[in-house]
Formats: C-alpha cells, structure tokens, sequence
C-alpha cells in the first residue's frame, strides 16, 4: 500500500471502510509522497546598512559589522531566520515580533554593535534597543545604576568597556568574565560604590591576558 493510504488508514479504519470503493477509484491517480519536506518558509533579499543591521517585517535584527553594504539572503521560518551570503550560510537568528503598538521590535546582539559604540559611547544613551543589548539583567542593573550615580558620558564609557571586557573573555570558570554578577537577586540593590571602574575592569582583564588565558586577538 503506498505510503499516503497508510495515513487515512490508521486515523478511522472503520469510516474509511465506508468509503473504500471511491478511495478505490482514486488510488491510480495518487503520486508518490515527495523526497523532501516542502518549503515553509519565505525567501528574501536584505542588504545591510550603516547601522549593521537590516529590517525585515517590521523588526530590526543586528549583524556582524564586517557585513554592511552586503545582500544576504535571508529564510523566514516561524521561529528563527537563517541567513546566508551567496550559498555559504552565516548565522541563525531568532525571530522576532514587532511591538503591539505598531512600533518595530528589535533582536540585537551587543557584540554586533560594540565597535561602534566603542567609538561613540554616547550614543549608548538614546539607543532604541538599549535594553535588549544587556546580555544579563545585572548589566541592566547596574547602567541604571551606573546613569543615577555618575555623569551619561563616563556611565556609557563604562558600560561600552565592560561589554568589551566581556567579549575578549575566556569561556572558562576562572575567568574574571564575572567583573559583573552573573545572577544577582533581584530585589537586591546594585550601588554605585559596588561597581568596579572602567579601569579596575580593563586592569583585570590585562593582568589575565599577559598570564596567557586571553588569545592576543579577536
């Protein structure tokens, strides 16, 4: 029995006995089940911009900033986009939603965006996004607490500076990766005297590169 009547068949045998002379009138037209899974997802074209991003139905999604001027090609599946340069795939992302209000949603990855604000640490201030960069929620805590204690200009120096530290990081347990709590309570108060500076962070993170645990580059 070919493979598309053994679905029928398992579902209701006993209507589908009801119907069998009709099924049996139909069974030479049926075709062979397809080799492969059918498409489902929608194909498109996208070129990266000067704000090393694209925006695809209505939300906003950063990349690496070594793409912009670039088209990708990018798969609109239900939860995620895959995105490729010519045939070579680049990278999966989630996907996202716009805003209820209408306003366009955003997935941004800091370590997309980091070189820039590198250069502009101002611009830190007045991101629409700011708040999906944070990789943790204590990195969110601590720019609140960060902006209410000190002045916007050395409050987004620090936190673009911490956000460097924490991409040339070791994925290792002794790592000094946790300049900043990795689960801080939330009810729990981060102070401003609690921070450790730009400068005490950047010391760390030299002193643990000239013992070898921090690749001399990216």
């Amino acid at each position: 029995m070919p493979a598309l009547w053994c679905i029928p068949a398992r579902c209701d045998p006993d209507r589908n006995a009801r119907n069998r002379k009709r099924l049996d009138l139909e069974r030479p037209a049926l075709q062979a089940l397809p080799a492969h899974r059918t498409t489902d997802y929608e194909q498109t074209i996208v070129t990266i911009t000067s704000t090393s991003g694209f925006i695809l139905k209505k939300v906003f999604y950063s990349v690496p900033s070594r793409l912009i001027g670039h088209r990708l090609r990018v798969r609109l599946y239900d939860d995620r986009l895959e995105c490729f340069l010519g045939a070579t795939p680049l990278m999966t992302r989630r996907r996202g939603q716009p805003h209820s209000s209408g306003k366009h949603g955003h997935v941004v990855d800091y370590r997309h965006v980091i070189h820039a604000l590198r250069r502009k640490p101002m611009a830190l201030l007045n991101l629409v996004y700011r708040e999906q960069l944070f990789p943790r929620r204590a990195y969110q805590r601590a720019c609140e607490a960060l902006l209410a204690g000190d002045s916007e200009k050395q409050a987004c120096r620090t936190m673009v500076g911490r956000w460097r530290s924490l991409m040339i990081a070791p994925a290792q347990p002794n790592s000094p990766k946790a300049s900043m709590p990795s689960s801080t309570p939330e009810d729990c108060p981060i102070s401003r005297n609690a921070q450790p500076t730009l400068r005490a962070t950047s010391d760390r993170y030299s002193r643990h590169h000239h013992r070898g645990g921090v690749p001399a580059s990216l």
